[in-house]
Protein backbone atom coordinates (compact mmCIF):
# COMPACT_ATOMS: atom_id res chain seq x y z
CA UNK A 1 0.00 0.00 0.00
CA UNK A 2 0.98 3.57 -0.79
CA UNK A 3 2.40 5.73 2.24
CA UNK A 4 0.75 9.48 1.33
CA UNK A 5 2.20 11.36 4.44
CA UNK A 6 5.59 9.56 4.23
CA UNK A 7 7.63 11.32 6.88
CA UNK A 8 5.64 12.53 9.07
CA UNK A 9 5.15 10.65 12.65
CA UNK A 10 2.34 9.90 14.45
CA UNK A 11 1.32 12.66 16.19
CA UNK A 12 1.71 12.66 20.13
CA UNK A 13 1.36 14.81 23.22
CA UNK A 14 4.59 16.36 24.10
CA UNK A 15 3.07 19.24 26.51
CA UNK A 16 3.41 23.20 26.19
CA UNK A 17 7.36 23.30 26.78
CA UNK A 18 7.56 21.34 23.17
CA UNK A 19 8.95 23.06 20.44
CA UNK A 20 7.98 20.35 18.47
CA UNK A 21 5.78 21.50 15.30
CA UNK A 22 4.36 18.12 14.86
CA UNK A 23 3.42 17.56 18.55
CA UNK A 24 1.00 18.19 20.59
CA UNK A 25 0.95 21.05 23.00
CA UNK A 26 -2.30 21.19 24.92
CA UNK A 27 -4.19 17.62 23.80
CA UNK A 28 -3.15 14.57 25.76
CA UNK A 29 -6.09 11.92 24.68
CA UNK A 30 -6.12 10.12 28.27
CA UNK A 31 -5.76 13.42 30.56
CA UNK A 32 -8.75 13.52 32.76
CA UNK A 33 -10.32 17.29 32.85
CA UNK A 34 -14.00 17.37 34.82
CA UNK A 35 -14.20 14.06 35.22
CA UNK A 36 -13.21 12.41 31.69
CA UNK A 37 -10.18 12.01 29.49
CA UNK A 38 -9.78 14.66 26.44
CA UNK A 39 -10.64 12.31 23.79
CA UNK A 40 -14.23 11.50 25.53
CA UNK A 41 -15.14 14.95 26.38
CA UNK A 42 -14.03 16.06 22.44
CA UNK A 43 -14.49 13.56 20.43
CA UNK A 44 -13.03 14.91 17.31
CA UNK A 45 -13.51 13.79 13.98
CA UNK A 46 -11.80 14.44 10.39
CA UNK A 47 -13.88 15.30 7.21
CA UNK A 48 -13.49 13.29 4.46
CA UNK A 49 -14.45 16.01 1.76
CA UNK A 50 -12.08 18.75 3.13
CA UNK A 51 -9.12 16.65 3.87
CA UNK A 52 -9.29 14.08 1.19
CA UNK A 53 -11.09 15.98 -1.94
CA UNK A 54 -10.41 19.66 -0.85
CA UNK A 55 -8.25 20.53 -3.84
CA UNK A 56 -7.39 24.85 -2.59
CA UNK A 57 -9.69 26.19 -4.97
CA UNK A 58 -11.76 29.31 -4.82
CA UNK A 59 -14.02 31.53 -6.63
CA UNK A 60 -10.79 32.89 -8.51
CA UNK A 61 -8.84 29.99 -8.74
CA UNK A 62 -8.08 26.11 -9.01
CA UNK A 63 -7.01 24.00 -6.72
CA UNK A 64 -3.31 24.19 -5.67
CA UNK A 65 -3.03 21.17 -2.79
CA UNK A 66 -0.72 18.51 -3.31
CA UNK A 67 -3.09 15.26 -3.64
CA UNK A 68 -1.19 12.48 -4.58
CA UNK A 69 -3.90 10.11 -3.91
CA UNK A 70 -6.13 11.55 -6.56
CA UNK A 71 -3.49 10.47 -9.48
CA UNK A 72 -4.69 7.64 -10.36
CA UNK A 73 -5.91 6.49 -14.05
CA UNK A 74 -9.82 5.72 -13.46
CA UNK A 75 -12.43 7.14 -11.07
CA UNK A 76 -12.57 3.96 -8.63
CA UNK A 77 -8.96 3.42 -8.50
CA UNK A 78 -8.43 7.23 -7.00
CA UNK A 79 -11.81 6.36 -5.20
CA UNK A 80 -9.48 3.53 -3.69
CA UNK A 81 -6.61 5.15 -2.94
CA UNK A 82 -8.07 8.04 -1.18
CA UNK A 83 -9.77 5.83 1.50
CA UNK A 84 -5.93 4.43 2.14
CA UNK A 85 -5.06 8.05 2.50
CA UNK A 86 -7.97 9.31 4.48
CA UNK A 87 -7.36 6.13 7.08
CA UNK A 88 -3.47 6.53 6.67
CA UNK A 89 -3.52 10.36 8.06
CA UNK A 90 -6.24 9.73 10.93
CA UNK A 91 -3.94 7.11 12.09
CA UNK A 92 -0.82 9.87 11.92
CA UNK A 93 -3.37 12.55 14.10
CA UNK A 94 -4.90 10.64 16.25
CA UNK A 95 -8.88 11.12 16.45
CA UNK A 96 -11.04 8.41 17.02
CA UNK A 97 -13.84 9.36 14.19
CA UNK A 98 -14.28 10.36 10.73
CA UNK A 99 -17.46 11.62 8.49
CA UNK A 100 -18.00 11.70 4.89
CA UNK A 101 -20.52 12.67 2.21
CA UNK A 102 -21.65 10.15 0.05
CA UNK A 103 -20.02 11.22 -3.20
CA UNK A 104 -16.59 12.31 -0.89
CA UNK A 105 -16.04 8.53 -1.63
CA UNK A 106 -17.42 6.99 -4.35
CA UNK A 107 -17.91 8.99 -7.69
CA UNK A 108 -21.16 9.66 -9.42
CA UNK A 109 -21.14 7.77 -12.39
CA UNK A 110 -23.83 7.64 -15.36
CA UNK A 111 -26.87 6.33 -13.67
CA UNK A 112 -28.01 6.08 -9.82
CA UNK A 113 -27.77 2.09 -10.09
CA UNK A 114 -24.22 2.08 -10.97
CA UNK A 115 -23.16 5.03 -8.53
CA UNK A 116 -24.74 3.11 -5.99
CA UNK A 117 -22.67 0.42 -6.95
CA UNK A 118 -19.76 2.24 -6.47
CA UNK A 119 -20.27 3.72 -3.00
CA UNK A 120 -20.93 -0.31 -2.36
CA UNK A 121 -17.63 -1.12 -3.26
CA UNK A 122 -15.93 1.53 -1.42
CA UNK A 123 -17.78 1.04 2.21
CA UNK A 124 -16.57 -2.78 2.17
CA UNK A 125 -13.18 -0.79 2.39
CA UNK A 126 -14.32 1.24 4.59
CA UNK A 127 -15.61 -1.56 6.89
CA UNK A 128 -12.26 -2.80 6.41
CA UNK A 129 -10.30 0.01 7.81
CA UNK A 130 -12.64 0.88 10.81
CA UNK A 131 -12.12 -2.81 11.61
CA UNK A 132 -8.57 -2.99 11.47
CA UNK A 133 -8.05 0.65 13.32
CA UNK A 134 -10.77 1.19 15.02
CA UNK A 135 -11.51 4.10 14.29
CA UNK A 136 -15.26 4.92 14.05
CA UNK A 137 -18.29 6.94 11.90
CA UNK A 138 -19.27 10.28 13.42
CA UNK A 139 -21.73 10.63 10.94
CA UNK A 140 -22.58 10.19 6.94
CA UNK A 141 -24.83 12.35 4.91
CA UNK A 142 -25.59 12.76 1.01
CA UNK A 143 -24.21 15.34 -1.07
CA UNK A 144 -27.26 16.70 -2.44
CA UNK A 145 -25.62 20.13 -3.76
CA UNK A 146 -22.79 19.24 -6.28
CA UNK A 147 -24.94 17.64 -9.18
CA UNK A 148 -26.67 19.93 -11.63
CA UNK A 149 -29.73 18.59 -11.03
CA UNK A 150 -29.96 19.80 -7.37
CA UNK A 151 -28.93 23.34 -8.90
CA UNK A 152 -32.46 24.18 -6.95
CA UNK A 153 -31.91 21.94 -4.17
CA UNK A 154 -33.70 18.56 -3.60
CA UNK A 155 -35.88 18.44 -1.30
CA UNK A 156 -37.20 22.02 -2.28
CA UNK A 157 -36.45 20.96 -5.99
CA UNK A 158 -39.32 22.54 -8.24
CA UNK A 159 -39.07 19.04 -9.55
CA UNK A 160 -40.58 15.84 -8.29
CA UNK A 161 -38.27 13.76 -10.24
CA UNK A 162 -35.44 15.83 -8.58
CA UNK A 163 -36.97 15.24 -5.47
CA UNK A 164 -37.28 11.65 -5.83
CA UNK A 165 -33.57 11.29 -7.25
CA UNK A 166 -32.35 13.13 -3.53
CA UNK A 167 -34.86 11.15 -1.42
CA UNK A 168 -33.22 7.96 -3.22
CA UNK A 169 -29.48 9.33 -2.33
CA UNK A 170 -30.74 9.90 1.20
CA UNK A 171 -31.89 6.40 1.78
CA UNK A 172 -28.87 4.84 0.23
CA UNK A 173 -26.27 7.06 2.24
CA UNK A 174 -28.28 6.53 5.58
CA UNK A 175 -28.25 2.32 4.82
CA UNK A 176 -24.28 2.59 4.00
CA UNK A 177 -24.00 5.17 7.27
CA UNK A 178 -25.99 2.17 9.11
CA UNK A 179 -23.77 -0.37 8.07
CA UNK A 180 -20.40 1.76 9.31
CA UNK A 181 -22.15 2.12 12.86
CA UNK A 182 -22.44 5.31 12.16
CA UNK A 183 -23.51 7.19 15.04
CA UNK A 184 -25.31 10.18 13.02
CA UNK A 185 -26.50 11.06 10.45
CA UNK A 186 -26.94 14.97 8.79
CA UNK A 187 -29.31 17.11 7.02
CA UNK A 188 -27.10 20.16 5.14
CA UNK A 189 -29.53 21.83 2.66
CA UNK A 190 -26.66 23.01 0.62
CA UNK A 191 -28.76 23.95 -2.08
CA UNK A 192 -32.43 23.98 -0.37
CA UNK A 193 -33.20 27.92 -0.22
CA UNK A 194 -34.18 30.25 -2.89
CA UNK A 195 -32.35 33.14 -4.65
CA UNK A 196 -35.67 35.04 -5.37
CA UNK A 197 -39.00 34.57 -4.37
CA UNK A 198 -39.89 35.78 -8.17
CA UNK A 199 -39.95 32.03 -8.96
CA UNK A 200 -40.51 30.41 -5.73
CA UNK A 201 -43.83 28.91 -4.24
CA UNK A 202 -42.12 29.15 -0.50
CA UNK A 203 -45.40 27.36 1.24
CA UNK A 204 -44.20 24.12 -1.22
CA UNK A 205 -40.46 23.97 -0.54
CA UNK A 206 -40.94 24.27 3.21
CA UNK A 207 -43.33 21.79 3.28
CA UNK A 208 -41.66 19.13 0.80
CA UNK A 209 -38.51 19.70 2.86
CA UNK A 210 -40.44 18.19 6.17
CA UNK A 211 -41.88 15.69 4.19
CA UNK A 212 -38.38 14.74 2.79
CA UNK A 213 -37.48 14.48 7.08
CA UNK A 214 -40.58 12.34 7.89
CA UNK A 215 -39.58 9.96 4.93
CA UNK A 216 -36.60 9.75 6.34
CA UNK A 217 -37.57 9.10 10.13
CA UNK A 218 -39.46 6.48 8.45
CA UNK A 219 -37.11 4.90 6.82
CA UNK A 220 -34.67 5.27 9.72
CA UNK A 221 -36.97 3.02 11.35
CA UNK A 222 -37.27 0.47 9.30
CA UNK A 223 -33.63 -0.49 8.85
CA UNK A 224 -33.17 -0.15 12.45
CA UNK A 225 -30.58 2.70 12.73
CA UNK A 226 -30.72 4.32 15.92
CA UNK A 227 -28.15 6.67 15.22
CA UNK A 228 -29.01 10.50 15.80
CA UNK A 229 -30.33 12.33 13.23
CA UNK A 230 -28.82 16.50 12.68
CA UNK A 231 -30.04 19.48 10.61
CA UNK A 232 -27.09 22.14 10.01
CA UNK A 233 -27.91 25.91 10.30
CA UNK A 234 -26.75 27.79 7.22
CA UNK A 235 -28.51 31.18 6.42
CA UNK A 236 -26.98 31.83 2.49
CA UNK A 237 -24.47 30.62 0.25
CA UNK A 238 -24.81 29.27 -2.24
CA UNK A 239 -28.45 30.10 -2.52
CA UNK A 240 -29.41 33.79 -1.27
CA UNK A 241 -31.94 32.40 1.75
CA UNK A 242 -31.63 29.12 3.13
CA UNK A 243 -34.09 27.43 4.94
CA UNK A 244 -31.97 26.37 8.03
CA UNK A 245 -31.00 29.91 8.62
CA UNK A 246 -29.89 29.39 12.48
CA UNK A 247 -30.77 27.16 15.03
CA UNK A 248 -33.21 28.94 16.37
CA UNK A 249 -35.32 28.64 12.54
CA UNK A 250 -34.36 25.22 12.41
CA UNK A 251 -36.10 24.92 15.90
CA UNK A 252 -39.41 26.70 15.18
CA UNK A 253 -39.29 24.57 11.42
CA UNK A 254 -39.11 21.32 13.72
CA UNK A 255 -41.97 22.43 15.56
CA UNK A 256 -44.25 23.59 13.46
CA UNK A 257 -43.45 19.90 11.49
CA UNK A 258 -43.82 17.86 14.15
CA UNK A 259 -39.89 16.70 13.84
CA UNK A 260 -38.38 18.38 17.29
CA UNK A 261 -38.63 14.75 18.81
CA UNK A 262 -36.11 13.15 15.84
CA UNK A 263 -33.68 15.67 15.23
CA UNK A 264 -31.02 17.57 17.16
CA UNK A 265 -28.61 20.46 15.68
CA UNK A 266 -25.11 20.32 13.84
CA UNK A 267 -23.70 23.76 14.77
CA UNK A 268 -21.13 24.84 12.48
CA UNK A 269 -19.22 27.83 13.85
CA UNK A 270 -18.48 29.82 9.93
CA UNK A 271 -22.57 29.11 9.33
CA UNK A 272 -23.36 31.33 13.08
CA UNK A 273 -21.15 34.49 12.12
CA UNK A 274 -22.96 33.81 8.55
CA UNK A 275 -26.31 34.58 10.11
CA UNK A 276 -25.21 37.03 11.83
CA UNK A 277 -24.43 35.53 15.16
CA UNK A 278 -21.85 34.54 17.42
CA UNK A 279 -20.68 30.97 17.48
CA UNK A 280 -21.77 30.99 21.40
CA UNK A 281 -24.72 31.77 20.60
CA UNK A 282 -26.19 29.26 18.17
CA UNK A 283 -24.38 26.57 20.90
CA UNK A 284 -26.28 27.98 23.57
CA UNK A 285 -29.72 28.42 21.91
CA UNK A 286 -29.32 24.44 20.91
CA UNK A 287 -28.21 23.75 24.45
CA UNK A 288 -30.86 25.57 26.56
CA UNK A 289 -33.78 23.60 23.82
CA UNK A 290 -32.18 20.48 24.12
CA UNK A 291 -31.36 20.20 20.51
CA UNK A 292 -27.12 20.90 20.51
CA UNK A 293 -26.65 17.63 18.78
CA UNK A 294 -22.95 17.85 16.93
CA UNK A 295 -20.76 20.35 16.26
CA UNK A 296 -18.66 21.35 13.25
CA UNK A 297 -15.78 22.78 14.86
CA UNK A 298 -14.06 26.02 12.17
CA UNK A 299 -14.49 29.87 12.05
CA UNK A 300 -14.61 32.70 9.62
CA UNK A 301 -12.97 35.58 8.14
CA UNK A 302 -14.95 38.24 8.81
CA UNK A 303 -12.84 40.51 6.71
CA UNK A 304 -13.82 37.81 3.95
CA UNK A 305 -17.65 37.43 4.39
CA UNK A 306 -17.94 34.11 3.17
CA UNK A 307 -17.95 30.52 4.32
CA UNK A 308 -13.79 30.16 4.68
CA UNK A 309 -13.94 26.89 6.65
CA UNK A 310 -10.85 27.99 8.62
CA UNK A 311 -8.97 25.72 11.06
CA UNK A 312 -10.51 27.23 15.04
CA UNK A 313 -7.50 28.41 16.72
CA UNK A 314 -9.27 31.43 18.75
CA UNK A 315 -9.30 30.50 22.03
CA UNK A 316 -12.15 32.78 23.21
CA UNK A 317 -14.30 30.69 20.33
CA UNK A 318 -13.36 27.66 21.98
CA UNK A 319 -13.27 28.16 25.59
CA UNK A 320 -16.66 29.25 25.31
CA UNK A 321 -17.84 26.39 23.42
CA UNK A 322 -16.51 24.32 25.91
CA UNK A 323 -18.23 26.29 28.72
CA UNK A 324 -21.69 25.96 27.01
CA UNK A 325 -20.78 22.08 26.56
CA UNK A 326 -19.69 21.31 29.84
CA UNK A 327 -22.48 23.21 31.61
CA UNK A 328 -25.19 21.26 29.06
CA UNK A 329 -23.34 17.73 30.36
CA UNK A 330 -21.08 17.36 27.60
CA UNK A 331 -22.20 15.38 24.79
CA UNK A 332 -24.44 12.63 24.22
CA UNK A 333 -24.64 12.47 20.68
CA UNK A 334 -21.79 13.67 18.02
CA UNK A 335 -18.80 15.64 18.69
CA UNK A 336 -16.39 17.89 16.91
CA UNK A 337 -15.60 17.33 13.42
CA UNK A 338 -13.58 19.49 11.59
CA UNK A 339 -14.84 20.93 9.05
CA UNK A 340 -12.46 22.97 8.25
CA UNK A 341 -9.80 23.20 5.02
CA UNK A 342 -6.38 24.61 4.87
CA UNK A 343 -5.37 27.84 3.36
CA UNK A 344 -4.89 27.82 -0.51
CA UNK A 345 -1.62 28.22 -0.37
CA UNK A 346 -0.54 25.65 2.11
CA UNK A 347 -0.40 23.10 -0.56
CA UNK A 348 1.95 20.04 1.13
CA UNK A 349 0.13 17.01 3.13
CA UNK A 350 2.32 17.80 6.45
CA UNK A 351 0.29 21.48 6.40
CA UNK A 352 -2.99 19.19 6.69
CA UNK A 353 -1.50 17.78 9.67
CA UNK A 354 -0.48 21.15 11.29
CA UNK A 355 -4.03 22.64 11.12
CA UNK A 356 -5.76 19.68 13.17
CA UNK A 357 -2.86 19.78 15.52
CA UNK A 358 -3.45 23.60 16.03
CA UNK A 359 -7.67 22.52 16.08
CA UNK A 360 -7.44 19.88 18.50
CA UNK A 361 -4.61 21.58 20.69
CA UNK A 362 -7.43 24.79 20.46
CA UNK A 363 -10.32 22.96 21.59
CA UNK A 364 -8.12 20.96 24.32
CA UNK A 365 -7.24 24.64 25.85
CA UNK A 366 -10.90 26.00 25.65
CA UNK A 367 -11.83 22.57 27.96
CA UNK A 368 -9.56 23.34 30.69
CA UNK A 369 -10.14 27.35 30.42
CA UNK A 370 -14.03 26.16 30.41
CA UNK A 371 -13.59 23.65 33.32
CA UNK A 372 -11.36 26.40 35.21
CA UNK A 373 -14.32 28.97 34.99
CA UNK A 374 -16.73 26.08 36.16
CA UNK A 375 -14.97 25.28 38.52
CA UNK A 376 -13.89 28.36 39.86
CA UNK A 377 -17.04 29.97 40.17
CA UNK A 378 -17.08 33.80 39.60
CA UNK A 379 -18.41 34.52 36.69
CA UNK A 380 -21.29 31.87 37.53
CA UNK A 381 -21.38 34.02 41.07
CA UNK A 382 -21.64 37.23 38.84
CA UNK A 383 -24.56 35.92 36.98
CA UNK A 384 -26.61 34.71 39.59
CA UNK A 385 -26.37 37.97 41.22
CA UNK A 386 -27.80 39.82 38.32
CA UNK A 387 -30.60 37.72 38.51
CA UNK A 388 -31.47 37.65 42.00
CA UNK A 389 -34.64 39.72 41.61
CA UNK A 390 -36.23 36.78 40.55
CA UNK A 391 -35.88 35.05 43.65
CA UNK A 392 -38.18 37.12 45.49
CA UNK A 393 -41.72 36.90 45.68
CA UNK A 394 -42.90 38.71 42.78
CA UNK A 395 -40.36 37.33 40.86
CA UNK A 396 -41.53 33.65 41.93
CA UNK A 397 -45.02 34.46 41.50
CA UNK A 398 -44.20 35.86 37.46
CA UNK A 399 -42.29 32.50 36.72
CA UNK A 400 -44.76 30.48 38.29
CA UNK A 401 -47.16 31.40 36.05
CA UNK A 402 -49.42 32.74 38.83
CA UNK A 403 -49.10 36.57 38.38
CA UNK A 404 -51.78 38.49 37.49
CA UNK A 405 -51.39 42.31 35.17
CA UNK A 406 -53.19 43.91 38.22
CA UNK A 407 -50.94 42.63 40.54
CA UNK A 408 -47.87 43.67 38.34
CA UNK A 409 -49.07 47.11 37.67
CA UNK A 410 -49.83 47.32 41.93
CA UNK A 411 -45.90 45.62 42.11
CA UNK A 412 -44.92 48.70 40.04
CA UNK A 413 -46.85 51.53 41.26
CA UNK A 414 -45.29 50.42 44.42
CA UNK A 415 -41.67 49.85 43.74
CA UNK A 416 -41.57 52.71 40.58
CA UNK A 417 -37.73 51.09 39.86
CA UNK A 418 -35.98 53.28 37.74
CA UNK A 419 -33.05 51.31 36.72
CA UNK A 420 -32.25 47.34 35.94
CA UNK A 421 -29.11 45.36 37.67
CA UNK A 422 -25.52 46.25 36.72
CA UNK A 423 -23.95 44.40 33.78
CA UNK A 424 -20.24 44.26 34.40
CA UNK A 425 -19.27 43.37 31.42
CA UNK A 426 -15.70 44.91 31.38
CA UNK A 427 -15.37 43.47 34.56
CA UNK A 428 -16.57 39.38 33.22
CA UNK A 429 -14.31 40.38 30.34
CA UNK A 430 -11.30 40.96 33.17
CA UNK A 431 -12.26 37.62 34.28
CA UNK A 432 -12.33 35.52 30.78
CA UNK A 433 -8.99 37.18 29.82
CA UNK A 434 -7.47 35.90 33.25
CA UNK A 435 -8.78 32.06 32.17
CA UNK A 436 -7.89 32.34 29.32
Amino acid sequence: MAEYFAGIPTVVYEGPESDNPLAFKHYDAEAVVAGKTMKDHLRFAASYWHCMKGAGADPFGVGTREMPWLEAGDAMTAARQTMDAMFEFIGKIGVPYWCFHDRDIAPELDDLGASNKALDEIVDQAESLQQATGVKLLWGTACLFIHPRFMAGAGTSPSADVFAHGAAQVKKAMEVTHRLGGEGYVFWGGREGYDTLLNTDLRRETENMARLLRLAVDYKKEIGFTGQFYIEPKPKEPTTHQYDFDAQSCHAFLLQHGLEKDFKLNIEANHATLAGHSFHHDLEYAAINGLLGSIDANRGDLLIGWDTDQFPTNLYDTAMAMLTLLRAGGFTTGGLNFDAKVRRQSTEPVDLVYAHIGGMDAFARGLKIAAAIIADGKIDGLVKERYVGWENAIGKKIESGQATMAELEAHALKTNVMRAPVGRQELLENLLNEYL
